[in-house]
Formats: structure tokens, C-alpha cells, sequence
């Protein structure tokens, strides 16, 4: 009975399966419900987390910044007018510079201890033995007796750097102004007094005053100014300290609340201001008080070069009596402390676009004619010379060298080092040169480096 009444229902195992499955489905859905809010915010945590911190990060530095940039414009203090000052590790550093000497530590600048120079004497010169006893300046007015020779033609001005402040130069009156006489007729800048460095008369009779000088100079807003440290009672009392600048670097410096004060000074150096300068180069500028401090300090007995870029930081007595007097020296200045040939200073020159390709050629071309040898010594001294520090005595012969020296920087190029061996070579009578090493040199400065470039003058 029961089986007649009984319905059959046939399952396929095809449908089977696919309920089977459909079960198995149901029941993982469910599972992934119960953890899916807990896994997505580990996972969105893990993802972005990173990126939270650089937010947080790139907040905080935005605000750092303004709040520096708050502090800059309304906290920071006024700079003192009377000292100079820069953020430079090596600046007023008074340690000695030394050097080791056969197993002995030495001092590279042997100075005088302090309380022998307050009592140092200033040797009085003594008659010279220099064939050269007299120095007579060309200027325009002599330009009728040596016809051809100074006249500024067009021609030649406007293939040379010849003005009316250096007076026309030909070769032929190069070589002779190389002679050696006892009376020497030479140009030495200040040709014509339309040739411009132009100084005020009180600032002319200040530089009269002076017997020694110390004197640095920055044209077309280059430098700041580094107060010289390290100085004796007698050096302060006896030594002028001298800074030239023009009328761009007064605006410059001014801008930076460093003003000249009502006596002409700034700290310890007297401010000349120089209008009208005779070069739009402003390199060549820098070579006149840097080479011609007997031309401008008419009086002086004994000078000392500073370039802008460093510190002066020893004893200007205590310098001359290491380097000239002690060494019976008349001229010192620095050995270049990486080359030792003007050849391989002219490719380095070149190489380091200091100066045009063309114009060394012609230089060393000249010299290769006038028969400069490759010697790398001249009368037992290192050719080649870093100049940014010379001292020396104010004397015919050394006065004909740096007049001679600043002419060749003229007529060919501006860097100096590619000139002094020549003059040095073709000047034969001027032996008594001390030509100190690099550690001496880093002894007698503080080297800061240019802080900036120096404009060009618009002539």
C-alpha cells in the first residue's frame, strides 16, 4: 500500500553536486562576514600609514619654516657698524699654521712674541746698492718728447686695454722700459688726469701720512671686509690700514648695514672710495692698489697686499721683520702651492675658464719670442708665484718691478701668476726676494673665498 502511494522524487547526481556546492558557498560567505570589518582596517592601516607619517611629517616641516622665517624677519639683531663679521669657521682664527722640519714641529711664520714687538725698531734704510736709483712716472704731459710711443691712438686702443690712466705702450717701448739704469723712465698707471681713480683729497692726505700700509680693496660690490686680528699696541699706532672700494660696494655693504663712519673708518680699516674707475674689467681695477701702493702711498716706506677674500691676522711689524728685515729681503710673496711652470699654470688657467684661450696664446707666444725658458727656478727661487699677499720695501728697484708687472697684466691678461715669472726672468738685478711657502701663507690669513662675484664696470 504504501509503496503504490508513495512519490518518488529522482535526484540526478549532476544536481547533487550542485547543492553540495551551493552549501559549501553559502557557509565561506558567511565566514568572510564575520572577520571582514576587523581585516579591512588592518589592511587600510598597513596601507596608509606611510603615508600618514609623510603628511604629518611635511606639516611639521612647513611650519618649522615659518616659524624660522618669523624669527629671521622680526627677532635677528642689528650687525655692528664698528666689526665686520661672516659665519665662517676660519674666521679670527689666531692658532699658529706649523710644520714639521726634520722631525721637529716648527711654526711656519717664526713671529716675534708680543712683548718684543711693542719695542721693535724700524730699521732706517740704508744707501742702496740697486743699479736703480731713481724712478721718473710717464704721464701725458712728457707725450711731445717721446713721440709716437704714448700717443693713444684708436687703433690701438681698440685692441688692448691701454686708457689714458696706463698711456699707450708699444713693444718697442716695453723693451725698454725692461733696461736697467740708474735713472728709468717708466709707465706706471696714472698717465693722464682724465684717466679716472679718482680720490677725494682728505682720503690723498691721509694716504701721505703713511709709512707703512696694510691695504686690501673690493670694486664692483665683490668682498665683505675681514678686520684684521692678531695686531701689537705699536702696529695700531704705526700702521695705516687701508680698504679701497667703490661706489658699488659702499651701496652694497651699505645694504647690508655696514656704513663707513663719520671719520672715514670702519674699524680698523680707513675706507677710500675710488670714483671712476679706468677698466671695465674689474680684475684689472684690483691690480692698481694691489700693485701700485708706491704710486698711491707716495710716502710709504714698506706695504703689505691683502686680497678681499682673506683675513689679515698677524702683526704687520712682526710680518716685516719675519719676511724682509730678518731675511734682508725686499720683496716676499707667496710660492703657488699647486705648479711651479707658467706653461703649465697658462693650461690650468684656460682649463678653468679663467681667462680666454685666445689671449694666453698670444701672452705665451710673446714670451716663447722674448726667450723664457720652461725653468721651473730663477736665480734658485720658485717660478711661480700665488699673490695673494705681498709684502714689501718701497724701493727704486722693487717699485720699477711692480710697475713693469702691472704693465704686463695690461697688455695681456689679468691673471697675474702668468706674468710675475716673466718680469722676474727679464729682470735679472732684483735677486733678494723671499719667496715664503704656502704654510706661510696660510699663517699670515684666514682665507674666506669670494662670497660674491664682482659686477663689471659700463664704461
Amino acid at each position: 500500500m504504501l509503496n503504490n502511494k508513495s512519490i518518488s522524487i529522482a535526484v540526478s547526481d549532476d544536481e547533487s553536486d550542485e547543492l553540495g556546492r551551493m552549501r559549501v558557498r553559502v557557509r565561506r560567505k558567511r565566514k568572510k562576514l564575520h572577520h571582514r570589518f576587523k581585516n579591512g582596517v588592518v589592511r587600510n592601516l598597513v596601507r596608509y600609514w606611510p603615508l600618514f607619517w609623510a603628511l604629518v611629517i611635511f606639516l611639521a616641516a612647513i611650519c618649522l619654516l615659518l616659524y624660522e622665517a618669523w624669527t629671521i624677519g622680526w627677532k635677528s639683531p642689528q650687525p655692528n657698524n664698528s666689526e665686520l663679521t661672516a659665519v665662517n669657521n676660519d674666521l679670527n682664527r689666531l692658532d699658529p699654521i706649523t710644520q714639521v722640519v726634520r722631525g721637529v714641529t716648527q711654526r711656519c711664520l717664526p713671529i716675534l712674541p708680543p712683548e718684543q714687538l711693542e719695542h721693535l725698531e724700524i730699521p732706517v734704510p740704508q744707501d742702496s746698492t740697486s743699479p736703480v736709483k731713481k724712478l721718473i712716472y710717464t704721464t701725458e704731459n712728457d707725450a711731445p718728447l717721446l713721440g709716437r710711443y704714448n700717443t693713444l691712438s684708436q687703433e690701438h686702443t681698440d685692441a688692448t686695454r691701454f686708457n689714458l690712466f696706463t698711456g699707450n705702450q708699444t713693444l718697442d717701448q716695453r723693451g725698454e722700459m725692461f733696461k736697467v739704469n740708474e735713472t728709468v723712465t717708466i709707465n706706471c698707471g696714472f698717465y693722464s688726469e682724465s684717466g679716472g681713480f679718482k680720490i677725494s683729497n682728505e682720503d690723498k692726505n691721509y694716504m701721505k701720512s703713511c709709512d707703512i700700509v696694510v691695504s686690501t680693496c673690493a670694486f664692483g660690490g665683490g668682498d665683505d671686509l675681514y678686520q684684521p686680528i692678531g695686531m701689537s699696541e705699536a702696529s695700531l699706532q704705526k700702521v695705516c690700514f687701508v680698504a679701497f672700494w667703490d661706489e658699488v660696494t659702499v651701496s652694497t655693504q651699505e645694504s647690508a648695514e655696514h656704513r663707513i663712519g663719520e671719520d672715514g673708518f670702519i674699524g680698523k680699516w680707513r675706507i677710500v672710495v675710488v670714483r671712476d674707475l679706468p677698466f671695465a674689467d674689474q680684475r684689472l681695477n684690483g691690480k692698481i692698489p694691489k700693485m701700485l701702493a708706491h704710486r698711491l702711498f707716495p710716502h710709504s716706506k714698506y706695504s703689505i697686499w691683502v686680497d678681499s677674500k682673506s683675513q689679515f691676522r698677524r702683526d704687520p711689524l712682526g710680518v716685516l721683520e719675519a719676511l724682509l728685515w730678518r731675511t734682508n729681503s725686499v720683496l716676499a710673496i707667496s710660492e703657488h702651492g699647486a705648479r711651479s711652470s707658467i706653461y703649465d699654470e697658462a693650461k690650468a688657467v684656460v682649463k678653468k675658464n679663467k681667462a680666454k684661450p685666445e689671449e694666453v696664446k698670444v701672452q705665451l707666444t710673446q714670451y716663447r719670442s722674448d726667450g723664457l725658458p720652461e725653468d721651473k727656478r730663477f736665480n734658485g727661487k720658485k717660478a711661480l708665484a700665488e699673490a695673494s699677499v705681498i709684502v714689501r720695501e718701497h724701493t727704486p728697484l722693487t717699485n720699477m718691478f711692480m710697475c713693469l708687472w702691472f704693465n704686463e697684466v695690461v697688455r695681456f691678461t689679468s691673471r697675474d701668476q702668468l706674468s710675475f715669472p716673466y718680469v722676474l726672468w727679464r729682470l735679472k738685478v732684483l735677486k733678494n726676494i723671499n719667496m715664503f711657502p704656502v704654510c706661510t701663507r696660510k699663517d699670515l690669513v684666514n682665507s674666506m673665498g669670494h662670497i660674491r662675484k664682482a659686477m663689471p664696470l659700463s664704461i
